[in-house]
């Protein structure tokens, strides 16, 4: 427990990308079975513990401390775990902390009523550092600026000569088909066990990704070699039915498969597809906020599904059957994609319509015109492309529309997370109804690290309120906020939602009564006629 303990301090104070890896590598490698396997799994988001909730640990906490110094110490740091883990009272005693198998096995098995006296009696025998691990474990809130795939690159660096290079991608698509403590995927990393067999599992591949066209390399394109494809305003997913089961995965290897069992049903065949999950009402594609009402759901209902149809618009044939056509040209794997269409008439899916063009200058036109048709943008893909994980420059390029920006004011400001705990960095904006500023959507990226101490240093000398870790403030401070689209929405006091708002500019040369009104986004909504 106090190694994994000491990888996450360290991960969370190393900003950069190449000594995370080490970092991660090394623990990889010293730390023995199953420990290090249990720690990957927590690093990679597959724990679990649904009997110790937080609120178990506030109330730990009320127990241990003075309450009224727990609520200051919270408002100042801004993580439940990180303030326990510093205020809780040192205790005296000779008793070690739990490994971390022992610690996960009994999270999973104690009775409930037993789990205050455990946690306490672990915290006891910690220091801060160690108590810090076991509570974002407890919690799930790890956030130590480590993504899994930065942990799958450190497991291929962990690789011996005898099995010859491996990659992340090899990592990954063998990854989706193993379970904690992973011992299998050690054993082959270190030359001791054969590799996984994913081939009747159904496992994540990798997907290919497309590079933002910029107008230098639009000019070097020969129209001849390009093949153009609608950038759809849904999700990127991945469909895959083997022999040994079926699953629907994110673009990042998330299954999601529980929120659409529809899509699960319908996928009664032996292949994996790549395609764009949306809301698909008689073949027209509805709003994104439409899609958003099924994402990230625990349980679907059945008027979910009625009220919000979800298809999938197919891209392209990784495999079909255990044919793998990943290596083939785009040209060719598109015809055995439209060849597996006609064979298989899968429901709730369709084929994404290639764009014939004969110049650059009609598919820039299509492109300006792809928001009133309330599509993303354009995809490019080389004809002779082969399937590449990864983002492989000049074979595919997405080449989305502007995007739209409005001037809104400062409203209110959260804590941020992990590095950013100490500051505010959840913004919430708004614009004017009448005399009255309505909330219209919150930003969490876009500015620098400059920006960021000036903003957290206004929203400390501004703030008018506080309500736990989040400040209101002062009417007074405009935000420029750039974001895809806007889209009506009865969730929000304002009746609309913002697409992946970000900051674009701070404008401390505005007034804030010249803001942007609702009118303005309003005027924006996409397909604002349907959604009435």
């Amino acid at each position: 427990m106090i190694a994994f303990a000491n990888l996450l301090e360290r991960l969370v104070f190393t900003p950069s990308r190449n000594a995370k890896i080490a970092l991660l590598r090394r623990y990889f490698s010293t730390q023995p079975d199953p420990d290090r396997g249990i720690g990957l799994a927590a690093i990679t988001g597959e724990l679990s513990f649904t009997a110790a909730k937080p609120g178990l640990i506030r109330e730990l906490a009320a127990s241990r401390t003075d309450p009224v110094l727990f609520d200051w110490s919270y408002d100042y740091v801004g993580d439940l775990a990180e303030t326990v883990a510093l205020i809780w009272p040192t205790a005296v005693t000779q008793v070690a902390p739990p490994s971390l198998a022992e610690l996960v096995e009994t999270l999973e098995t104690a009775p409930k009523a037993a789990l205050p006296g455990l946690v306490a009696a672990w915290l006891d025998c910690a220091d801060a550092s160690t108590r810090l691990a076991i509570l974002k474990l407890i919690t799930g809130g790890l956030r130590v600026g480590a993504s899994g795939r930065l942990a799958k690159i450190a497991l291929a660096e962990i690789a011996t000569a005898e099995i010859g290079g491996v990659s992340a991608d090899d990592v990954e698509e063998v990854w989706h088909g193993l379970q904690p403590p992973y011992l299998p995927l050690f054993a082959w990393l270190e030359g001791r066990g054969p590799k996984p067999d994913p081939a009747d599992a159904p496992v994540f591949r990798p997907p290919m990704l497309a590079h933002p066209l910029e107008a230098s390399d639009l000019a070097a394109l020969n129209p001849a070699d390009w093949r153009a494809e609608w950038k759809w305003d849904g999700i990127r997913v991945q469909l895959v039915a083997t022999t040994g089961g079926r699953r629907l995965f994110s673009r990042g290897a998330d299954d999601i498969s529980g929120a659409f069992p529809e899509i699960l049903e319908a996928m009664d065949f032996h292949a994996v597809l790549d395609g764009e999950l949306l809301v698909l009402r008689n073949g027209e594609v509805a709003p994104f906020a439409d899609l958003q009402q099924r994402l990230n759901r625990k349980t679907v209902t059945a008027k979910n599904m009625t009220q919000f149809p979800v298809g999938v618009r197919l891209y392209d044939l990784l495999f079909d059957g255990t044919e793998d056509l990943r290596g083939l040209p785009f040209d060719q794997r598109r015809a055995r994609l439209e060849a597996w269409i006609a064979r298989e008439q899968p429901a709730r899916m369709d084929l994404s319509p290639l764009i014939r063009f004969s110049s650059l200058q009609e598919l820039m036109v299509l492109r300006d015109g792809a928001r009133a048709a309330s599509i993303e943008g354009l995809m490019l893909k080389r004809g002779d492309s082969s399937y590449l994980p990864g983002r492989v420059k000049g074979q595919w390029w997405k080449w989305k529309r502007d995007p739209l920006t409005v001037d809104a004011v400062l409203m209110y400001a959260q804590r941020g997370h992990g590095k950013r705990s100490s500051f505010y960095s959840d913004y919430t904006f708004g614009v004017w109804r009448d005399q009255e500023l309505v909330p219209v959507g919150k930003a969490y990226f876009g500015f620098t690290d400059q920006e960021l101490a000036f903003l957290d240093r206004w929203i400390r000398n501004h703030t008018t309120a506080r309500f736990g870790p989040v400040r209101e403030v002062e009417k007074s401070m405009v935000l420029e906020v750039a974001f895809d689209a806007v889209q009506l929405s009865n969730r929000h006091k304002s009746g609309v939602a913002m697409r992946f708002p970000r900051l674009a500019r701070i404008r401390t040369d505005k007034p804030a009564a010249e803001a942007d009104r609702l009118e303005t986004l309003m005027a924006l909504v996409e397909q604002r006629e349907a959604a009435d």
